[in-house]
């Protein structure tokens, strides 16, 4: 079986590699670490976990990263003596680690799943533990951890439809890497069942519920001024901004004539789109250009850029790691991907701001989350893009509907925290088990001294 799939995996690697090679200069900074996806390090990595207890975790872009830096907050302080090693797979993730987590934490990146260069990486880094985010499975990785022993977790476990299909059909290679996870935590019994179904151990299952209940209310150090973004833009204060977030193919030209048509109705409206890949940004910019708005690319504005009343409808952010400042300063949001492609996108972070969000039908990868939000009345979900306009106009008519909607978002968000704390617990029950110093939790310790 490994053979098999070592020689499947070589050929598919040698004849994506164009692609991928071409996405990593799209998107720059590349050349950083690169060696590392292949299992060589510096000697000052080397050196940073030489006779360490090593604790990796593995997220793969953006979106895991921002769950990763919240657990790392809450996992220090009670395994203080673990040199904690954290892996992506992209340079906009790395870029994430870089800017959230401070420099005593290593970050690196995830090794190609080729025998060679997992087995160089995991031999450098030695890790005690693996924690990996949400559903990142590869087979050599998975087995040299076996081999040697090394517990492995898997946190905020979901699993689309799809993807579920696709483990199942493929059982006989993922099962027996599903039922080697020392622990699991899950997002709801439905995943539970699922990964009961591709082979989970039943006691290594444990429902915590969604972390990113608990990662996108945490507060983080603020690095983007968007009222002054705003006033370099000439946009007037008071204005109504109608954000579209982690957008994808088609989308931004779906915003940008739903804009235009309700620009004549609500003539203080303007537009913030934020594609989910930054360097879309032209193909972007291109399909508002068609609708004729005007727009300004956000990477392009420095500190003296300024422009006059009327000469900008729309800011098009192509950057990254900017859009929960934007949702903060929104008075609508819709949530991309979930229009014209399937999957959706993240609708925690603005339901955690109190903001009133819609979406499309295609919400697959937040289908239980979406469901919540709908059926307490805190987020308009739509069937195309002329009830997407019905929607963000009745919010925009309705100021008092369109808080209440936001309000329930917000209880939405806080009914289902604490995910990240049982997660560490989870991870922390095992560490013991291991004669690894774990600190009490912060209240336990109070309580002692208390006593």
């Amino acid at each position: 079986m490994k053979r098999i799939y070592n020689i499947c995996f070589t050929l598919l690697f040698l004849l994506s590699a164009p692609f991928y090679f071409l996405k990593m200069l799209r998107r720059g900074n590349w050349r950083e670490g690169f060696g590392q996806r292949f299992g060589r390090f510096s000697s000052k990595i080397k050196q940073g976990v030489t006779n360490r207890h090593v604790l990796w975790i593995h997220a793969v872009s953006v979106g895991e990263v921002n769950l990763c830096t919240q657990l790392i907050s809450a996992l220090e302080p009670r395994l203080p003596n673990l040199k904690i090693v954290v892996s992506t797979t992209t340079s906009t993730g790395m870029g994430e680690l870089n800017r959230k987590l401070p420099s005593h934490i290593q970050k690196i990146y995830y090794p190609i799943d080729r025998r060679e260069y997992v087995g160089r990486s995991i031999a450098t880094i030695h890790p005690e533990t693996v924690v990996l985010i949400e559903a990142e499975i590869w087979p050599n990785f998975l087995w040299r951890a076996r081999e040697l022993r090394i517990p492995t977790f898997l946190v905020n476990a979901r699993l689309s439809n799809r993807s579920y299909r696709g483990y199942k059909r493929w059982g006989f290679l993922f099962r027996p890497l599903f039922a080697a996870f020392t622990g699991v935590g899950c997002q709801s019994e439905a995943d539970a069942e699922k990964l009961r179904t591709l082979g989970c151990r039943p006691e290594a299952i444990h429902i915590v519920g969604n972390m990113k209940f608990d990662a996108a209310k945490l507060e983080e150090r603020r690095v983007l001024d968007v009222q002054r973004l705003l006033r370099q833009l000439a946009i007037p204060e008071g204005a109504r901004l109608l954000v579209g977030g982690s957008t994808h193919p088609g989308e931004e030209g779906i915003l940008a004539e739903v804009f235009v048509r309700l620009r004549s109705r609500f003539p203080n409206l303007y537009l913030i789109v934020v594609p989910r890949h930054f360097e879309r940004g032209k193909e972007a910019g291109r399909d508002l250009s068609a609708h004729g708005v005007k727009f300004a690319y956000r990477s392009e504005m420095g500190v003296s850029t300024r422009y006059k009343p009327n000469e900008i409808d729309c800011l098009l952010v192509n950057t990254t790691g900017e859009l929960k400042y934007f949702y903060e300063h929104a008075e609508v949001i819709f949530v991309g991907k979930s229009l014209t492609a399937e999957g959706g996108q993240n609708p925690i972070e603005p339901g955690a701001l109190g903001k009133p969000m819609v979406f499309g039908p295609n919400m697959q990868n937040f289908e239980a989350i979406a469901q919540a939000f709908v059926s307490q009345n805190a987020a308009i979900q739509v069937g195309d893009q002329q009830q997407l306009e019905e929607a963000i106009a009745y919010l925009l008519s309705n100021p008092d509907q369109a808080t209440e909607i936001g309000r329930n978002a917000l209880k939405v968000v806080r009914e289902n925290s604490g995910a990240i704390e049982r997660t560490v617990d989870m991870i922390v029950a095992h560490m013991e088990k291991k004669e690894i110093y774990v600190a009490p939790k912060r209240d336990e310790q109070a309580q002692r001294q208390g006593g």
